[in-house]
């Protein structure tokens, strides 16, 4: 396979429209653009117009780029559905056979792993996991790769727009001082709280809605960076007047949550006792594309507004 890349490559490289230096060397300088990112710098299309990506599909469709194959896990996803609908699943890890078949002129993706080959078929740009922690820095360096600035602006534009909407209609229903906690029950039994950067709402419930995390969440998640399994019995110091669980049960075989909710430590919980606890739909809340945070402030407000409106608040 690799060894077709490369003949492909030579191919391309030794095939020209114009056969005059001079233009030659104006539609390269004019094609191309150099993009760095942590210190290493990649030449790739100004206006890549056939992008292929790992896990980045809807960073790309928030600024109107063409993606025209994404990893498996992006199909997952209920709010990509309709701009996924032309795609091409290129696997989960990366098939580099279906990579190369979708003939891309840009490659996206998350690790270095197999960049030799992915950039044997096309420019290929590394982007780790959480290079960018808010949706407008996301926006902003995807619309500069995809060369579609204006298109990010946009975007950006209408996203700060929708925050503050909902920031307003969210104005006397939390109360001032009130928290908010992120959490995760797996099918495994494991229980993990999460920050503003690790999906599950993060960006859209700390971020663009501005509403705060207790103490120990921002000191030991937020402000690190990183996310944390709880055991049962310290969930209580990392509890929220308002807790959203995301429920992992891809099999939808375990009963981990029921054994959680049925516990004499979940029943103390000051959020179980006011009825502020929710419990959300992995596939939904996992995501933290920009399109994915967007959707996620209407469902917080939304979801808010109702449960206030349930307890007559």
């Amino acid at each position: 396979m690799l060894g077709i890349i490369l003949v492909l490559g030579a191919c391309s490289d030794n095939s020209t429209t114009d056969s005059t230096p001079e233009n030659e060397v104006e539609s390269e300088t004019s094609a191309t653009k150099m993009f760095e990112l942590n210190g290493s710098e990649v030449e790739i299309p100004t206006n890549p117009e056939r992008i292929v990506t790992d896990i980045y599909a809807g960073e790309f469709f928030s600024v109107g780029a063409n993606v025209v194959g994404a990893g498996s896990w992006s199909f997952g996803n209920p709010l990509l559905e309709e701009q996924l609908e032309e795609v091409t699943d290129i696997g989960d890890p990366v098939n580099l056979e279906t990579v190369l078949e979708a003939e891309p002129d840009l490659i996206v993706v998350m690790s270095d792993e197999n960049l030799d080959e992915l950039s044997a078929i096309a420019p290929t740009v590394v982007i780790p996991y959480n290079t960018t922690t808010t949706t407008q820095d996301t926006v902003a360096m995807f619309g500069e790769i995809a060369g579609r600035e204006e298109e990010a602006e946009e975007f950006i534009a209408e996203f700060e727009e929708k925050a503050a909407q909902g920031r307003q209609e969210l104005e006397g229903i939390i109360e001032e001082g009130a928290t908010v906690g992120l959490y995760e029950m797996t099918d495994k039994g494991a229980f993990w709280v999460f920050g503003d950067a690790g999906g599950r709402g993060g960006q859209a419930l700390y971020n663009a809605l501005g509403l705060e995390a207790p103490e120990t969440i921002q000191s030991d998640i937020i402000e690190t960076g990183e996310v944390k399994e709880l055991s049962m019995e310290v969930v209580p110091d990392y509890a929220a007047d308002y807790m959203f669980i995301t429920d992992y049960n891809p099999e939808g075989t375990s009963d981990s949550l029921d054994q959680f909710t049925d516990s004499a430590i979940w029943k103390d919980l000051d959020a179980v006792a006011n009825n502020r606890v929710f419990v959300n739909d992995f596939d939904t809340f996992y995501p933290y594309n920009p399109i994915s945070v967007s959707h996620q402030i209407d469902l917080f407000v939304e979801m808010i507004k109702e449960r206030a409106a349930e307890n007559g608040e």
